[in-house]
């Protein structure tokens, strides 16, 4: 018996033009700790809501690990985060992540992704979240996608409206410990997605989903 037939996520690919996104293996680590350490934002601004990359690079290291290892063992029917290595040319560049709470009633997926500063202004961001809405919408079954984003973020809306995405309410957020930002709700409903020009390929969603649907 393969890793792939213990934990079925483990056989899931997502495969665009440019590139491949997987749940993320213990193997991938050292390659996205590399990927975060050499820049994914300006220092003088905070994207996430946890402040992770201010973290020492040892600390980030574990930091990174024990969350994807945390994910990954609270994976349930009911609730279930999967967090996909992005990979270009074979090398982690990011990272994709994809939640749900009570999906098999709200049939609703909320994501939220970091790539790296060298990678950026490609167009890779807009493909990546593509990828996991055909994903979500096509195989999976959703019927809404959300995310949000600082107000100050307008790379990061700008993908979102893009991709069909609506604006759905502003909140604030607390970022560092001195900062407080407006976080701006986004809402996809699936016949309102723009569907990219590229069909997306996949491997293993039949035995991903199932193990979603079935996980204890």
């Amino acid at each position: 018996m393969d890793l792939e037939h213990v934990w079925p996520l483990y056989g899931l690919r997502l495969v665009t033009p440019r590139l491949e996104l997987r749940p993320l293996r213990d193997d991938d680590l050292p390659g996205l700790v590399d990927a975060a350490l050499s820049g994914v934002h300006d220092r003088a601004r905070m994207p996430f809501g946890v402040p992770w990359t201010d973290a020492e690079p040892a600390v980030m290291a574990r930091s990174m690990a024990q969350y994807h290892w945390k994910m990954r063992a609270e994976v349930t029917r009911d609730s279930w985060g999967v967090g996909f290595a992005v990979l270009r040319d074979r090398t982690p560049i990011g990272v994709q992540e994809l939640h749900a709470r009570r999906f098999a009633t709200r049939k609703t997926i909320d994501s939220g992704s970091w790539l790296s500063l060298a990678h950026q202004g490609q167009g890779l961001g807009t493909e990546m979240r593509a990828a996991l809405l055909l994903f979500a919408f096509d195989q999976l079954g959703a019927s809404w996608a959300e995310s949000s984003a600082a107000a100050w973020n307008e790379a990061s809306l700008a993908v979102s409206a893009k991709l069909g995405y609506q604006r759905n309410g502003v909140t604030r957020s607390q970022t560092r410990a001195d900062e407080v930002v407006d976080e701006v709700r986004v809402r996809l409903r699936r016949d309102d997605f723009v569907r990219p020009s590229w069909n997306l390929v996949t491997e293993g969603a039949a035995a991903a989903i199932e193990q979603l649907h079935q996980v204890g």
